[in-house]
């Protein structure tokens, strides 16, 4: 893709429908449609406030891509809405999230579409209407593709695209129904646009890195080609970032299912790791060469590491089955501490924030891609952006690799073990530095990612809970004592397997790798 990717075009859409200029929608609207949206929202899958009540649904914009006035079609509503909802804690405030819905209006809604149903309107300028997920509908899937094919501004919305790549016509939509954090559109075998749906105030590292490996030439991440915004009325320099549009790799093969399938047929993955290791290495030497890197010296290290003893805290009070491991866990975050100390650095960088097997496909020539650069959804954007060691990557792939092991049975403690290390290996024949020669730092965020998912378990699918809970076992029996700057230079790091028993198979949907995701 041409540097021109990342200009953001102004020129305006034609006059001619379905680009005529938006319609600012009734003041009554929104109030018409709290009362369906707060039975509708909990349901859907990118929702992050399940099971806590709605407060209250308040607006921060709203656009007519398509107008609602005629009986004969659909319109096609744009919303942006502060949900707001009470926390745990009595001393903590409500959280209030920013959710964006695509909203079809029909008089009728034809029984193909039934599945997307929101509601019937009752009163307001939509009184008597049937709303519904507009993804859902093709006419309406297909008019967004238009937008990000004819660049341009409506309302507070805005549409661009690489000037380079020209959009064809006629590319049959379809949802995608794998995710979870947000909603994904193929068009045609040819494009995969994802939509978020929890928006943050600045550019979404979804788009940012893959333009920025774009620029670089890295082709190890496909490059967004379209892509669309929405301007922030508090800080005009923090766009909400709402899509992005990038290349469909028909006939890839999803790096979680084809780990599993290794499993099941016995057959070696070492290979496969191998190259996973080069592929991360070249993503990570494009990324440092493309944005600022940093240092983090004494400061930096003590907050990192005390960063995560929080987290282990936190999560030690919602998932008490961390509890007894929580003192020797620590040890690995106060490791990196002392080192800090002691006058250690380490370099950072931006980096993929949630890499896993999931997170990566293979094409048919054998070459591996990486995807979804978004990060941990859970954890704020400003922190998903921020600069962080390359073994934070590494770490998160590492467990990826257990989960696999863990979740076929028989168990195969040896198959985690090879890959593991054929995925350093990989690493450091294309980066020239071993992850494994760190090993304290790739420790405390192994043991920070196994935390994660402790928690992330627990609360939503507690018969995958002894998967994270036996890597916990396994880091906790490798607690020493705080070393010495000196005597953790020449430290190996112990990439064994885990020694508890298996967990159950557990269910074989989706990629419980991908936690959170």
């Amino acid at each position: 893709m041409s540097e021109a990717a990342s200009t953001r075009s102004t020129a305006s859409i034609g006059s001619t429908e379905p680009h005529a200029a938006p319609v600012a929608p009734s003041p009554a609207l929104l109030p018409s449609l709290v009362p369906l949206l707060r039975g509708w929202l909990p349901r859907q899958r990118w929702f992050a406030g399940k099971g806590r009540p709605i407060t209250d649904i308040s607006l921060v914009s709203a656009t007519e891509l398509l107008p609602m006035g005629s009986a004969a079609g659909p319109g096609l509503l744009h919303l942006l809405v502060r949900v707001q909802q009470p926390v745990p804690s009595a001393q903590a405030p409500p959280v209030a999230d920013c959710y964006q819905l695509l909203i079809g209006v029909r008089s009728t809604l034809p029984v193909p579409l039934a599945p997307a149903l929101i509601g019937h309107v009752q009163d307001g300028p939509l009184a008597g209407r049937t709303v519904y997920e507009a993804l859902q509908d093709p006419r309406l899937a297909e008019l967004l593709l238009e937008r990000l094919r004819t660049p341009g501004a409506p309302g507070t919305l805005r549409f661009q695209r690489d000037p380079a790549v020209s959009l064809p016509v006629g590319l049959n939509p379809r949802m995608l129904g794998t995710e979870q954090s947000n909603s994904s559109l193929v068009y045609g075998d040819s494009y995969i646009l994802k939509v978020f749906r929890r928006i943050h105030p600045g550019v979404n590292p979804d788009l940012e890195l893959p333009l920025a490996l774009a620029r670089k030439g890295c082709g190890r991440v496909p490059a967004p080609v379209a892509w669309f915004e929405a301007a922030n009325a508090e800080d005009q320099r923090e766009p909400y970032t709402l899509g992005v549009l990038q290349p469909f790799l028909y006939g890839s093969d999803d790096g979680w299912q084809r780990a599993l399938r290794s499993l099941r047929a016995g057959d070696d993955f070492t290979t496969e790791a191998w190259a996973l290791g080069r592929a991360t290495a070249e993503v990570h030497t494009a990324l440092a060469d493309a944005l600022p890197t940093t240092t983090l010296g004494r400061q930096q290290t003590e907050l990192l590491a005390g960063a995560m003893t929080e987290r282990l805290d936190a999560a030690a009070q919602a998932a008490p089955s961390l509890v007894p491991y929580v003192p020797a866990l620590r040890t690995a975050f106060d490791a990196v501490a002392a080192l800090g100390r002691a006058g250690r650095e380490w370099s950072a960088q931006r980096v993929h924030g949630d890499l896993h097997l999931g997170q990566t496909l293979r094409a048919p020539d054998g070459e591996w891609a990486v995807i979804d650069f978004e990060g941990e959804p859970a954890r704020p954007l400003t922190e998903r952006r921020r600069p962080q060691p390359v073994v934070r990557d590494v770490a998160g792939m590492l467990r990826s690799f257990d989960y696999a092991a863990r979740s076929c049975e028989p168990w195969a403690p040896g198959w985690a073990e090879r890959c593991r290390a054929a995925f350093c290996e990989g690493y450091a024949h294309t980066s020239g530095s071993d992850p494994r020669e760190e090993p304290e730092l790739l420790r405390a965020y192994e043991t920070d990612k196994a935390i994660y998912e402790v928690l992330y378990e627990a609360r939503h699918r507690p018969d995958w809970l002894p998967v994270p809970l036996a890597a916990v076992h396994r880091l906790a029996a490798e607690a020493k004592p705080v070393p010495s700057a000196a005597a953790s230079s020449a430290e190996k790091p112990d990439v064994q397997p885990d020694v508890a028993q298996p967990p159950p198979a557990g269910p074989q949907t989706g990629s419980p790798s991908a936690t959170g995701t």
